[in-house]
């Protein structure tokens, strides 16, 4: 899932982009030393530096209060079928229930699946083609009317399938389902809108049964996605749904949905804790502020005038150091390994990185140590030299196709790839990012200055977060007509594997025309295959040799240059309760969060 996210600003000198690697490397040593001893001491309340990665920091059932988020831009969408951000399915918990979830608990334990909607984990048939899975009886939407087995299929139908489907949020159900290909969506002019979705069958109003192409083990991951939270029909506005979401979580819209303004929760009383043993749903209030700066966001965290950064992404480069330089602050910090990889998509369709002599190019000139600087040096992540982050089967931690001395470019290299691909000067290209992420921004910055030293004249275009992973770098014809041929981006996996991380962003299959996660468009008969073959394996270590080779050919390919597997810079303030890293999310567990302020 992606992590995250308007006049196009001017190129920046060389000098500023150094600042922000040079004080990465200074906190790197500071946040190194914050560590030793097990932890970095604690303070009054036993807090300690790094606590929130592995247990529960503040414990405590109090009821009450309101919880205050902000972002410095906005969702992709608060409508659960219509969004990709890692923030987005986390908040949506609030208000919307899927089939399943995760554990709501810290550590290893938290990726572990259990029920949610559902009423017990999903039967598969003996070769996995065929799963059903019974709903809770008795659960009730905010205005009291029962939530059915149709809701559910209705809900997957209008984020996967038809022309009109929405352009946010993965289509893994409309490439799985059975019987299905010639359905077009909720939105057409059948008197059923489920009329043709033959993949799903409703033999009554508890029960949904999902047959599939082909065998899939890895199939009850995708009904944790928000695509499967209840939707009415009769409430259904397409896109304009997200003003007013129906809840069927243990909160409701206060009113509407003011996109780039705010969103407000209060408690839905029609919501059944006995039913839903994962959240607590401590505060009484829930309060989202958009368009924020993200130096304001950070200020407000520690000043207590604000509880949680929506984004998830952790504090900017202007407060990073001063927090851990505090001793009073920084038992107040987090800063976790996650699975989240940053790096740079090289599109394999604008020219001239339509040759992969020129894409390799990128990749040899490409100054990784100043790149690993911009995202923050240590305390940002882990120089990554391939694509699968360590933790997943199938990733090989020592595979660097691309090696240089001291990580700083292999210029000879870049040149002779240059002289291949017909380009022995260089050419102009455009590296397109998300404007409210500066460390995005200075990551650009650092390529850029690399770039540049064999004659790759590349331009920064900044873009808005809410509108960036669907219409300008998740647009191939924006990509195309803008010239994009790079694009910072940043990637989660939809879950715990080679394929819940990989398969959106490589598969041909996976390229559309809006909301493409895909942003290299590679589209390789060879990575196309084993996508198409790795489910059909049975055997656990089978996959993770699928995953493995994905893997490399996609790097010799060219298609993206990594940066780093991120470590994130979060702080929690001291009246935050029950607060602790999720690694399904790759941020705090927002389902678990109260606070001790009124």
């Amino acid at each position: 899932m992606s992590s995250h996210h308007r006049t196009p600003p001017s190129r920046r000198t060389r000098n500023r982009a150094v600042a922000p690697a040079a004080a990465g490397a200074v906190l790197a040593l500071l946040l190194a030393g914050c560590a030793d001893g097990g932890g970095g001491g604690g303070d009054a309340s036993g807090a300690e530096f790094n606590q929130g990665e592995t247990e529960v920091v503040n414990p405590s059932d109090r009821r009450g209060g309101t919880l205050r988020y902000a972002i410095s831009s906005d969702f992709d969408s608060p409508d659960p079928g219509n969004t990709y951000y890692a923030f987005s399915w986390n908040f949506s918990r609030y208000y919307a229930r899927t089939l399943l979830t995760y554990t709501g608990a810290p550590g290893e334990e938290a990726t572990e699946l259990q029920p949610d909607l559902a009423a017990g984990m999903p039967e598969a048939n003996e070769d996995s083609t065929e799963w059903t899975v019974r709903i809770k009886e008795g659960l009730r939407y905010e205005d009291g009317s029962e939530i059915t087995a149709r809701d559910i299929a209705y809900a997957i139908a209008r984020s996967n399938f038809g022309e009109q489907a929405l352009p946010n949020g993965p289509k893994y159900f409309q490439q799985f389902l059975a019987d299905s290909e010639d359905y077009e969506g909720p939105y057409g002019d059948s008197e059923d809108p489920l009329e043709g979705l033959g993949g799903i069958e409703i033999p009554d109003d508890h029960t949904l049964v999902f047959r599939l192409r082909q065998s899939f083990a890895e199939f009850p991951y995708l009904l944790v996605q928000p695509q499967t939270a209840p939707v009415p029909p009769d409430a259904d506005r397409g896109e304009q749904y997200q003003t007013r979401v129906v809840s069927s979580g243990p909160y409701k819209f206060d009113g509407d949905y003011r996109p780039g303004v705010s969103l407000d929760l209060v408690r839905n009383d029609q919501w059944d804790p006995e039913s839903d043993p994962t959240r607590d749903a401590l505060p009484d209030r829930i309060e989202v502020q958009m368009g924020v700066d993200q130096n304001e966001i950070d200020q407000r965290l520690v000043n207590g005038e604000l509880d949680v950064d929506l984004a998830g992404t952790g504090v900017g480069p202007a407060m990073r150091g001063s927090l851990v330089t505090d001793d009073d602050r920084r038992v107040n910090v987090d800063n976790p390994q996650g699975n989240t990889l940053r790096y740079v998509n090289i599109n394999t369709v604008v020219e001239p990185l339509d040759d992969l002599a020129c894409r390799r190019a990128v990749m040899y000139a490409a100054d990784k140590d100043a790149l690993h600087r911009a995202w923050g040096g240590d305390a940002g992540g882990d120089v990554a030299t391939q694509i699968l982050p360590s933790s997943l089967p199938g990733a090989d931690p020592d595979q660097d196709l691309y090696p240089s001395p001291e990580g700083k470019g292999d210029l000879d290299e870049a040149r002779a790839q240059l002289e291949e691909c017909g380009r022995p000067d260089g050419f102009s290209t455009s590296i397109g990012v998300r404007a409210d992420r500066p460390s995005e921004v200075s990551t650009a910055e650092a390529l850029q200055q690399a770039l540049n030293r064999v004659g790759i004249q590349a331009d920064i275009k900044q873009y808005p977060s809410d509108s960036y992973t669907n219409t300008q770098a998740g647009s191939p014809d924006f990509v195309h007509s803008n010239d994009l041929g790079l694009t910072v981006y940043g990637w989660a996996p939809d879950w715990a594997s080679g394929y819940g991380f990989m398969r959106e962003i490589l598969d041909g299959d996976a390229i559309r025309d809006a909301g493409n996660t895909n942003v290299s468009e590679l589209d390789d008969d060879q990575v196309n295959g084993w996508f198409d073959e790795v489910v059909t394996l049975d055997d656990p270590d089978e996959r993770a040799e699928v995953y493995a080779q994905i893997d490399r050919r996609a790097m010799e390919q060219a298609a993206i240059l990594p940066i780093v597997f991120e470590r994130t810079v979060l702080y929690r303030p001291p009246n935050l309760t029950n607060v602790y890293y999720h690694p399904g999310y790759s941020m705090y567990d927002y389902m678990a969060l109260g606070t001790t302020r009124e």
